[in-house]
């Protein structure tokens, strides 16, 4: 679905040259749950952002369905993210006005949006706050609303970024195990530093010093081969 070849990040921190990742090569595979796993500093939001054409390399190529992202245009990259991948971040980003309901039509084109909104907040468990607020919900509470968010519309994979950082033990796992259970043909692509967060992860590559160190596998018959 995605793939790295050498991909390299670099930027400029008060004029001194930070390589954020380093001639990374991997790829994502269709339904699988990828973790990326490693301390602070190691370069894996950075991968994360590489893959999802947030950030485009300084050297190597992303292809995404074998295209390199680095040669799209900025709208057209942003048109690959709205309808085709969905975001969870560390911190549940929802527009305090709107309801559980209209925060996760409003990323969602689809005709039948308000519908699938209601099924989704419904099976993660959210069917008694359609119609609450932001401030009227816990962190996790919120936190599944942007897992939901993430889901509609059948994007074809889910990338998230630290998404139980801020939550207890217990309702970080509840958001993983949603996400993981409710991609449907998708894949998964999440990043933490917390290896009890990826016990349901297919593959998960440990990253230190913008680098693959290792890679392991921990369920190869859910895996597509590449």
């Amino acid at each position: 679905m995605i793939r790295a070849e050498g991909a390299s990040l670099v930027f400029q921190d008060h004029g001194r040259a930070v390589a954020a990742c380093r001639e990374i090569s991997m790829e994502v595979r269709p339904g699988e749950f990828l973790g990326i796993l490693g301390p602070s500093g190691s370069g894996k939001s950075s991968l994360l952002y590489l893959l999802s054409g947030l950030r485009v390399p300084t050297a190597g190529r992303i292809l995404y369905q074998d295209r390199p992202l680095e040669s799209l245009s900025d709208e057209e990259r942003a048109r690959i993210r709205l309808r085709e991948f969905g975001f969870v971040f560390q911190l549940p980003h929802l527009l305090g006005y709107l309801t559980s309901v209209e925060n996760v039509v409003v990323a969602n084109p689809s005709p039948d949006a308000e519908e699938e909104a209601v099924r989704l907040l419904t099976e993660i468990g959210l069917g008694d706050h359609l119609h609450r607020r932001p401030h009227e919900l816990s962190g996790g509470q919120r936190q599944r609303v942007c897992v939901a968010r993430a889901l509609a519309g059948g994007r074809r994979i889910i990338f998230a970024d630290e998404p139980t950082a801020a939550l207890d033990h217990h309702s970080g796992l509840r958001v993983v195990q949603q996400l993981a259970r409710h991609r449907g043909e998708g894949a998964l692509v999440m990043v933490t530093h917390d290896p009890s967060m990826l016990e349901e992860a297919d593959r998960i590559l440990h990253l230190a010093d913008g680098q693959i160190e290792r890679e392991e596998l921990r369920s190869p018959s859910k895996i597509e081969a590449p």
